[in-house]
């Protein structure tokens, strides 16, 4: 399996994981989804904006690389002000948004190839530096960053007596 492949199937592993944790977070009253629970986003829904916003940054970034002509659509999005701006402040419509970067992930890995993999990306940070890194690198970045908030959001869905199930990578590892 190359790179590409590998991608795509994060990106499958992603949309699924994404939905049960809002199918998961959607069993709680709202009130107890936006309660703080002292996470580094402070609720759950702080740190499920907080994946939309980093999701949001990296894929206006990549919208630019040679290979973002999936991600047109990204381009339109507002640009987030900060790593913890809560743009929708309710799960309803951050689903929405969630699922339509989805979308757009599995489309744009699904063009993806291994010389766009090779192919540099120069970017800036939110705090204005610019960096040229390996492209293929920062996509795995992409999915790791969505791992590990997704490991604290089912941290905070589990105290709060709810029970994601299973949410191992593994699931998608093809059985050869």
């Amino acid at each position: 399996m190359d790179r590409a492949d590998q991608l795509r199937l994060m990106a499958d592993y992603n949309a699924w994981m994404n939905a049960r944790l809002y199918d998961a977070a959607a069993t709680l009253p709202a009130e107890a989804v936006a309660a703080d629970r002292g996470a580094f986003f402070g609720s759950l829904l702080g740190t499920l904006e907080h994946l939309v916003v980093g999701d949001t940054i990296w894929l206006k970034r990549f919208a630019e690389h040679r290979s973002g002509g999936p991600l047109t659509p990204v381009r339109e999005l507002p640009q987030p002000q900060s790593l913890g701006e809560i743009q929708f402040g309710a799960l309803g419509p951050l689903r929405e948004r969630r699922e339509l970067l989805d979308r757009l992930i599995g489309r744009w890995t699904t063009s993806l190839d291994e010389t766009d993999l090779d192919a540099p990306l120069t970017y800036r940070s939110t705090r204005g530096e610019t960096f040229t890194k390996p492209f293929g690198l920062l996509c795995v970045h992409l999915f790791n960053h969505q791992t590990h908030h997704r490991g604290q959001a089912t941290t905070l869905l589990s105290q709060a007596g709810v029970d994601v199930g299973t949410t191992d990578f593994l699931a998608f590892i093809p059985s050869i």
